[in-house]
């Protein structure tokens, strides 16, 4: 017998429809690579949440184009990052710098700031690992 795939939409829309059929409020399936939870609310409706594996990789904020990295904005002070450090998806982790043009690299996802994965002033591609968030469990 396979595992059933709790990444696979119609495996959800399958799952929230017999809940909702058989009159429960939801259900939570932990795994140890991960939980999901569906809850049914009002008619028919039902959130979904995929839910991450205690001890599951890290997310890891890459490059979104080639130029040289800045951890710190260039005007600033020279002040070391302290790591780690919890950081809000929109905070500002640093740059990446093409030129005289500062393209802002953001967090994207609430967490802790772990590790710094490329050298401040390093040239960096499309895609190379800059910084590495922990998300909370």
């Amino acid at each position: 017998m396979s595992a059933i795939d709790f990444s696979d939409p119609a495996t959800i829309a399958f799952l929230t429809e017999a809940l909702t059929a058989a009159g429960l409020e939801g259900l939570e399936i932990s795994r140890p690579d991960g939980q999901l939870r569906i809850v049914i609310s009002g008619e028919g409706g039902a959130q979904v949440a995929a839910l991450r594996a205690p001890g599951s990789a890290p997310v890891v904020v890459k490059a979104p184009l080639a130029g040289h990295f800045c951890a710190e904005h260039p005007a600033a002070a020279a002040t070391p990052q302290t790591l780690p450090r919890s950081v809000s998806d929109a905070d500002l982790l640093g740059f990446i710098r093409v030129g005289h043009v500062l393209l802002p690299l953001r967090a994207g996802r609430s967490g802790v700031l772990t590790r710094l994965l490329a050298e401040p002033g390093a040239l960096v591609g499309f895609g190379d690992p800059l910084f590495e968030i922990e998300l909370p469990s």
